[in-house]
Order: C-alpha cells, then sequence, then structure tokens
C-alpha cells in the first residue's frame, strides 16, 4: 500500500479544475495499488488555504498547505525542490500532476530530481502488480501507446478533462508545511501573468468547447463561434493553428499537437478540414460535432455526428436551436 501525492494546480490565486481532476485520478490509483491516502499539495500566497475545502471534497485525506508570499507566481524551483523532498522522504508510491502548461513545466523537473519515470499526459491507467500502465497518445494522436512505470515513486500527468471531477468528501485534514527552498531566492521568477484566453472559461476547464478553423474566412466571423458559445453558456472558443498563425485568434485559443491538448464533453469544430496535427489535440473529446461544407473533410472521420453544409448557414440555425432548446429547460 503506498500514498499518492496530487500536486493541486493553482493559477491567480484560484484553485483549478484540472486539481480537482487529478484527485479523481489519484483516488483510482490509490485503490488500484492497495488502498493508500491521497495528499494534496497546495501552494500559494497567504490565503490559498482557503482552497483546502474543495480538495477535501474531491478526495483528498490531506491537504499540504504551503504558504508563502514567494508563491503567490508558479516558482518552479522551489516547488520541485518541496515535491521532491515530500517524495523522497515520505511513503509515496506515485506523484500525479495535471498536464498542462504548468505541469509539463514541473512534473519533469521533480523526475529528474528524483532520477525516476514519468509518463506524461495520460488517458487512463491501470495497476498490474508493481507496475503502472499508462496510455498515451503519439504519433499525432494516431497510435496510443502503453508505458509502463516500475520505479518508485512513480510520477504520472494525467491529460485535462481525461478524468472528470467527483464528489469524494473526506474529513478536512490540512498539514502546514515549509518549503525546502528559499522561494525568494529562486533564479527562475515568474513576474507576471498574462491570460491569452479572454473567454470565461479557459479552455481546458470548458466542457462544450466551440472551435473555428480556416473555413470561417475571416477574423470577424469568429462571432459565429462566439455566438453558439454564448448559447451554450458553458462553452469556450478555440481554434486551429492556421487561424493563429494568420493572426486571427490569440496563440493560447489554438487547439493541436502544437496548442492546447484538450477532453471536453462536447467539442464543435466549424469550418475545420481536420489536418492530424489539429485531431492530435482534440479527439479524446466526448462527443465531436463537425460542420463542413466538404463531405470527404477528414474530421468527419472522427466526428460522432457530422453536418455537411456551408457554416454561415449551418451555425446560425443551430445558435436558435440551443437558444430554444435552453428556454424550454
Amino acid at each position: 500500500m503506498a500514498n499518492v501525492l496530487v500536486f493541486a494546480e493553482v493559477r491567480g490565486g484560484e484553485l483549478r479544475k484540472v486539481a480537482l481532476e487529478a484527485l479523481v485520478a489519484a483516488r483510482q490509483l490509490a485503490a488500484a495499488s492497495g488502498g493508500g491516502a491521497v495528499h494534496a499539495v497546495l501552494a500559494g500566497a497567504p490565503g490559498v488555504g482557503a482552497h483546502a475545502a474543495a480538495l477535501a471534497n474531491g478526495g483528498a485525506d490531506q491537504v499540504l498547505l504551503l504558504e508563502h508570499d514567494g508563491f503567490a507566481q508558479y516558482n518552479p524551483e522551489a516547488l520541485t525542490a518541496t515535491l521532491a523532498e515530500r517524495l523522497r522522504f515520505g511513503s509515496y508510491g506515485y506523484a500525479l500532476f495535471s498536464a498542462t502548461a504548468q505541469g509539463r513545466d514541473l512534473s519533469p523537473r521533480v523526475a529528474a530530481r528524483l532520477r525516476t519515470g514519468l509518463a506524461p499526459d495520460l488517458t487512463g491507467f491501470r495497476v498490474e502488480g508493481d507496475a503502472v500502465v499508462g496510455e498515451h497518445f503519439t504519433m499525432n494522436g494516431k497510435v496510443v501507446a502503453t508505458l509502463a512505470l516500475t520505479g518508485s515513486p512513480a510520477l504520472l500527468s494525467v491529460r485535462p478533462a481525461a478524468f472528470q471531477p467527483a464528489a469524494d468528501p473526506r474529513p478536512l485534514a490540512t498539514e502546514a508545511i515549509t518549503s525546502a527552498a528559499d522561494p525568494m531566492a529562486s533564479r527562475v521568477k515568474v513576474i507576471a501573468l498574462r491570460q491569452g484566453n479572454t473567454g470565461a472559461l479557459d479552455l481546458n476547464d470548458a466542457p462544450v468547447i466551440i472551435a473555428g478553423g480556416r473555413g470561417l474566412k475571416a477574423p470577424e466571423n469568429f462571432r459565429l463561434c462566439e455566438e453558439l458559445a454564448a448559447a451554450f453558456g458553458n462553452a469556450a472558443v478555440g481554434a486551429t493553428r492556421a487561424v493563429t498563425d494568420e493572426g486571427w485568434r490569440p496563440h493560447s485559443d489554438q487547439i493541436g499537437q502544437t496548442g492546447r491538448n484538450v477532453s471536453p464533453t462536447l467539442y464543435v469544430a466549424i469550418g475545420i478540414s481536420g489536418a492530424i496535427q489539429h485531431l492530435a489535440g482534440m479527439r479524446t473529446s466526448k462527443t465531436i460535432v463537425a460542420i463542413n461544407k466538404d463531405k470527404d473533410a477528414p474530421i468527419f472521420k472522427v466526428a460522432d455526428y457530422g453536418i455537411t453544409g456551408d457554416a454561415f448557414e449551418v451555425v446560425p440555425a443551430l445558435i436558435e436551436a440551443v437558444k430554444q432548446a435552453k428556454a424550454q429547460g
């Protein structure tokens, strides 16, 4: 029986949805490996401990609270030292991160410090004896690779939205911990956080994503995506690389191999042909709806529902249909 350490990601002082997703994965991992405890590291400026209750409600047996002005922004050096020390001297068999920009930066640092293995961006895993076996998309999403980690502690990062947050209440238990390195002396300093995605919801947090491609013909036509997202009310707007390269949308909206990896409940692709690089970032979406006037567009091969037609006719009709459905309750 081995405990699981979870890095609970915070951005701008707010607990991210991916932290609760990682807890769900951690509880599954703990159960599969003999029923160990799940500990969540919550780091931030003084006051971040207010999120401890949410972590306990999400399945954390204990919240390790790391409050310091030096953690007001992401602090990779101090976090690496602290997590590595906890994993080295604690009874942890596994550590879980989110495969976000922050998690992709932090998890390999910790793995290198401990000289242990890391299985990144997993969409699922299982425990087989002393090994944890994970599934990871590779070759632009065309191949599912199976990765086996046998070292201890084994480090994993899970793809955002691959696991859905769920209430699994535990008694609130916190422990104040100190940083293993002076956070004010770090050589790497994040001096500002610039939010590129201007929507109310981040792409990794949104249950619905409305994505547009070059088929929309001009940047002003992305209003169709924005209006459809507004009609749903719980949606974010994404884009293809071709669109962001043209400057129609910020790079932070880009979904694909060189952009964001997303797995929403519903993904609506408007005017997107379906290049392999784009599919690599969204093909794990639960339900995919494609709208394209080219009936042979590759996007239809991965879509659950396809509409062959002009987006400028289909999308306004879809917006009205969503509004009517919501009005009817």
